[in-house]
């Protein structure tokens, strides 16, 4: 007699939380327990998977409110701690990105310049209750007439502020190497000669859209992780391409989808948003992302049991190939093969250096599994699913 299909849902998986009765397990755990019961057994043991991510995301920023001053102003230009904020909104709003130097940084002019301080740093301060410098400079209107002012603020003061992310927790991403005979400075880090060391920067096994990689449960509305708070997935990334090459296991071999984010910045910790400085390149700011995924059938369990040796990224030379807008796949490496610390490549042992790092990942996985499990978070019904590849839909 065939067994019955394991089918549940949201609502089910939620009143097991409230209960106290559901079961929650991190993706490296998952992996275990699909390889030793299978999906069937694991879909009907587990309710819950918990991932993570811990990395540089370029694509990252906070719209403020900084408040109507008196007079009243309409700001034109902001400055927070001397970083040039986006002004154009209204008023007294403005948005400071991520990858924004400050405006006195002497960039690449000394070359590799070292990109000390810019809008990431900002955020990681403000998160850390640290007091910035807001300026603002306008043209006056009738019922706008000041044309500057400034103050110290922290984030207490600022009467909105939120995190908001255009293109985070990137599904796959290059394994970067240089060819070239000179050393370069990338968003990927920094990057030896003749194949001095390859880069990459995914969590792997861990990585949220890694154990849902046609984003079958992720949409508008689902609830996550987002620098140390609750935080919500509010579209695809400003890059989302799920039309990429993938395995029969479902994962791209190559950048595929993304993540818009949002969260509530008052409510973050500042060890989850740290402002970076990239030699050579810019500023950035790593986010941590942790996102739930609900275990509704066999195949979530499926995808959610994949293992760092059933996932491969491409290699792509940073020192020739990619400045052109070229990006050649010169081969594929798997994440096993990543994190042993040496990929072999044009018969040569390649050190392998992460941008991300596993162990906050973990982490992120870790205590996203505690709220599930002591009730203090709750998973969402997505209102409208992220799109996936046009290859799945034929199926």
């Amino acid at each position: 007699m065939p067994q019955r299909r394991v089918s549940k849902t949201i609502k089910d998986i939620n009143r097991r939380i409230k209960e106290g009765k559901a079961v929650v397990v991190t993706a490296d755990e998952m992996t275990n327990i699909v390889k030793k019961k299978g999906p069937r057994k694991a879909a009907q043991e587990v309710d819950v998977v918990t991932t993570g991510t811990f990395a540089p995301m370029c694509s990252s920023g906070a719209f403020i409110n900084f408040g109507h001053t008196k007079p009243a102003t309409k700001a034109a230009r902001v400055w927070l701690n001397g970083v040039p904020a986006y002004a154009g909104l209204a008023a007294v709003d403005g948005y400071i990105g991520a990858t924004e130097p400050a405006e006195d940084d002497p960039l690449n002019r000394v070359h590799p310049g070292q990109f000390k301080y810019g809008g990431g740093h900002v955020i990681h301060d403000l998160v850390a209750g640290e007091r910035v410098t807001l300026r603002a400079t306008a043209y006056g209107t009738d019922c706008y007439p000041n044309k500057e002012f400034k103050k110290k603020v922290a984030l207490d003061d600022l009467p909105y502020a939120v995190l908001l992310n255009p293109r985070n927790a990137y599904q796959n991403y290059n394994c970067a190497i240089n060819l070239s005979k000179e050393t370069i400075y990338t968003y990927m880090g920094v990057i030896k000669p003749n194949l001095g060391n390859a880069n990459y920067s995914t969590s792997g096994q861990l990585s949220p859209l890694f154990n849902d990689p046609y984003y079958l449960t992720i949409g508008l509305g689902t609830r996550i992780f987002l620098g140390g708070a609750i935080g919500y997935v509010i579209g695809p990334g400003t890059q989302h391409n799920p039309n990429v090459k993938r395995r029969k296991n479902g994962i791209p071999l190559g950048p595929a989808g993304t993540l818009m984010v949002m969260g509530e910045l008052k409510k973050m910790v500042p060890r989850w948003v740290a402002g970076v400085s990239m030699l050579g390149y810019g500023c950035s700011l790593a986010v941590g992302v942790g996102v739930p995924i609900p275990i509704l059938n066999e195949e979530m369990a499926s995808f959610t049991g994949v293992s760092d040796e059933e996932i491969h990224t491409q290699v792509v030379d940073y020192g020739n190939d990619y400045p052109k807008g070229e990006g050649t796949k010169l081969g594929q490496v798997s994440y096993a093969e990543l994190k042993s610390g040496t990929i072999r490549f044009n018969g040569q042992d390649v050190p392998a250096v992460p941008l991300s790092s596993y162990i906050r990942a973990l982490e992120i996985a870790r205590i996203l599994k505690g709220w599930i499990e002591k009730g203090d978070f709750l998973l969402s019904e997505p209102q409208e699913l992220l799109p996936t590849a046009s290859s799945y839909h034929k199926r």
